[in-house]
């Protein structure tokens, strides 16, 4: 008999509960005061929505992202094909890219400005935080240096898209964008990847976001 814990399962388990857990936090910050929320975000009219720089530079990274996390087989066979896990991948590129971007972009970059650092520290602990907490992910795969090489590619991953943040005038929006475009193509297939231990056979993988 199969075992229920097939990666397909284990990756929807994993990617649900993420869903639960920022989905959450995203969900109270609208249902108390959406219309504040989403300005805070630059998604509405009027608010900081960003200067088109940020906005042609958070195409390119989401471009050159993708590109690179195709690299694994599982990403490649579910960059576009409908499956339960690519609708969760929607839940949670929503989820996510509204929260860590928040989180690791808005929230520790203006505190550093605040206490007059420049532009690279704010980089740098964006890239250090993005890349610690997504490390974990490959770890799925029971793979150090699955684990290692998942922080440094979201590491750069932050780091590029904290460039994105200042080019953009300092608006959430553009960063907001590139990250619910990578998830949308490529955590379904991250996810899998992951669980099947694809990560642990390329040094340098891609990673969930």
């Amino acid at each position: 008999m199969p075992s229920p814990w097939v990666p397909e399962k284990k990756a929807a388990w994993i990617m649900a509960a993420i869903v639960a857990a920022e989905g959450t936090w995203v969900g109270f910050n609208v249902a108390t005061n959406g219309r504040g929320f989403c300005r805070y975000l630059g998604l509405l009219p009027g608010s900081n929505t960003g200067v088109w720089p940020g906005w042609f530079l958070a195409a390119i990274v989401t471009l050159l992202f993708v590109i690179r996390a195709s690299r694994l087989p599982s990403v490649r066979a579910n960059l576009f094909k409908p499956s339960r896990l690519k609708v969760l991948a929607l839940a949670l590129a929503v989820s996510a890219g509204i929260l860590e971007e928040v989180f690791f972009r808005r929230l520790p970059m203006d505190y550093l400005q605040n206490r007059d650092f420049g532009p690279f520290p704010q980089i740098a602990a964006s890239a250090f935080l993005f890349g610690i907490v997504h490390g974990t992910w490959a770890l799925m795969g029971k793979s150090l240096s699955a684990g290692w090489g998942a922080t440094l590619a979201t590491g750069a991953l932050g780091a590029a898209l904290a460039v994105v943040y200042l080019a953009g005038g300092r608006s959430l929006a553009p960063c907001v964008g590139a990250h619910f475009a990578i998830n949308v193509f490529i955590e379904s297939g991250l996810g899998l990847a992951a669980t099947r231990g694809e990560m642990g056979r390329r040094r340098h993988s891609a990673q969930s976001v």
